[in-house]
């Protein structure tokens, strides 16, 4: 396996250099350390048949993979999380998963997703191409920011094996019984998948595919402010009637949808320091809302606070005074 350490790279731009060695070795992002100053990662990288093989420890950072970071010419992949060491918190599709020791979760890197790693975290990461997963698990989307826990189904004997074969690859594993040590795991996960969650499978392939299509379409345009059934209807080249009859197996209506989770990244950054600097109404027309009383009003009726003081409850007061448009949007 290949070893990249950030203390070898000049520090005064150290965060900048990391960024783009990962973004060259993995996939584009931004990582952002708590402390720019005392900013230590090594990666190492190695591959097990088709599988990307990473294992990444870091201190307190944020990663973040936004629309402008994915390139959609390119190939889709999932990747595995397995927590080894320190917590976490991953986001994406609209759910959120704090991550301990032992945990596991999944992500697909053709839509934005962001990930907040405690100090001393290690990490061991397996990126899938998108077909070899789909052969074990169909619909890998609908399961992307969910949780394994620790100590739950197949989760520990999965954990162990991956770092057993973290620590093989990384002596020298023969190249002969990568495939099929691929092959085992992959079908492993999904069966830990399908022991987790075997309500989200219960649906029949061909509506699973749809929505999770569909799903897929709006999370990649979610800012766009004309996002809306009858786009998705087009894009899907679907009927609007039968993009609804899709939707309904969850129980709420693809407008529903596109709102929650709208309000759910909204709130998200309103939570965040990061965006501490941007107004309240910077922060919504950039996830699609062209009206600050629309936008408070759903926020409100969603969260049962005002946008304002639901920043004020996470990041505080010093956050919520930075743009004076803060009191108009709230």
């Amino acid at each position: 396996m290949e070893t990249y350490k950030a203390s070898n790279l000049p520090t005064r731009s150290r965060v900048t250099a990391w960024n783009e060695l990962y973004s060259t070795q993995l996939e584009r992002v931004d990582l952002t350390p708590a402390d720019r100053k005392d900013f230590e990662a090594e990666l190492n990288l190695g591959n097990l048949g088709p599988l990307r093989v990473v294992r990444l420890r870091c201190n307190n950072s944020a990663i973040d993979r936004t629309a402008s970071h994915i390139d959609q010419a390119a190939r889709r992949a999932y990747t595995l999380v397995l927590q080894v060491r320190g917590h976490g918190t991953l986001a994406q599709y609209g759910n959120e998963v704090s991550l301990q020791e032992g945990d596991m979760t999944l992500y697909d890197n053709a839509v934005p997703h962001s990930h907040v790693m405690s100090d001393h975290a290690e990490l061991i990461l397996l990126r899938v191409p998108a077909a070899q997963m789909r052969e074990h698990l169909p619909t890998p989307e609908r399961f992307c920011g969910l949780r394994l826990a620790a100590g739950e189904g197949l989760t520990s004997a999965i954990a162990a094996l991956i770092c057993n074969l973290c620590g093989q690859l990384e002596k020298g594993l023969p190249a002969a019984i990568q495939e099929r040590l691929a092959h085992q795991l992959l079908e492993m996960t999904a069966s830990a998948y399908a022991v987790a969650f075997d309500a989200l499978l219960s649906n029949s392939p061909l509506v699973n595919g749809r929505h999770s299509k569909a799903r897929l379409y709006i999370e990649q345009h979610l800012r766009d402010p004309d996002l809306g059934p009858r786009i998705v209807a087009e894009q899907l080249r679907v009927s609007s009637r039968y993009l609804r009859m899709i939707f309904a197996a969850s129980r709420e209506s693809v407008s529903t949808y596109i709102l929650r989770r709208r309000l759910e990244e909204c709130a998200r950054q309103l939570a965040d320091p990061r965006w501490r600097g941007h107004s309240i109404s910077d922060i919504a027309f950039g996830w699609g809302f062209n009206s600050a009383p629309h936008f408070s009003r759903s926020f409100r009726e969603l969260y049962g606070t005002s946008p304002r003081d639901y920043r004020l409850r996470h990041i505080g007061e010093h956050g919520s005074r930075q743009h004076s448009a803060v009191a108009t949007a709230a």
